[in-house]
């Protein structure tokens, strides 16, 4: 079967079945943009470029990404240096699955399964303790963040790419994060290989950040979902465990 095929049928896929946190009005006005088929034709390069070690910047239901495949360090280096990243900070990593959680992280506590089913997919990045086999490269420290975005063409790039993506902000460190392909283009302009214009993303903030290493979840960075959202989450826990 030919990628394009392959790829035409996930991003089918992934745009009848849905998601929670975008709701099917804002699917119709992502996918009006653009024609189907010739936003496919940029996934199908984009994941192209992404197996051969590139960087490619696209949306998501946050802001715009810029995203390396996170199997291969020197593409993971270059999203550092086309963002001026510090190297301390690292980035987050992008599933398609819940399932494929227990990848990258482990042990993962109760509270953490919790958050990701109420959230997921959708603007909420856990942190937890890394798995050893995680590459050092995207996660030097002891902990992992990972999330699940609720996009159709981010999520067919990470379902044919095969391998959680690396998904920063497209944006130079300290600066504005991007809503557009024009606003990744006037920060980033030809550093990036590809930026796959898929309209405005549609959800304006970038995701909450909160850590889940221990069994009370520590909110890191508020996002697109309010810290409330997350207490309220946290007390339904407490009352159901």
């Amino acid at each position: 079967m030919c990628l394009a095929y392959q790829n035409t049928a996930l991003l089918s896929t992934i745009i009848i079945r849905g998601h929670n946190s975008l709701d099917t009005t804002k699917r119709r006005a992502i996918l009006a943009l653009r024609d189907v088929g010739a936003l496919q034709r940029e996934i199908d390069k984009g994941i192209e470029i992404l197996r051969g070690g590139g960087v490619v910047a696209f949306p998501t239901d946050t802001v715009y990404g810029l995203g390396a495949d996170s199997s291969n360090p020197a593409a993971v280096e270059r999203v550092y240096a086309i963002k001026k990243r510090p190297g301390h900070r690292q980035f987050p990593l992008l599933i398609a699955e819940m399932d494929r959680l227990t990848d990258l992280a482990e042990p993962i506590p109760e509270i953490a399964w919790f958050l990701a089913r109420r959230f997921w997919p959708g603007g909420l990045t856990l942190v937890l303790r890394k798995r050893d086999s995680v590459d050092k490269s995207v996660a030097s420290g002891a902990t992992v963040a990972v999330r699940v975005p609720d996009h159709p063409v981010c999520l067919t790039l990470i379902e044919g790419l095969g391998n959680p993506l690396v998904g920063t902000s497209a944006n130079i460190s300290g600066r504005p994060p991007a809503l557009t392909a024009d606003e990744v283009r006037q920060q980033l302009g030809r550093k990036v290989d590809l930026i796959i214009d898929g309209g405005k993303s549609p959800g304006g903030k970038e995701s909450t950040v909160v850590d889940v290493t221990d069994d009370r979840p520590v909110i890191l960075r508020e996002g697109i979902i309010p810290s409330p959202e997350i207490d309220a989450a946290y007390e339904e826990y407490l009352e159901v465990k």
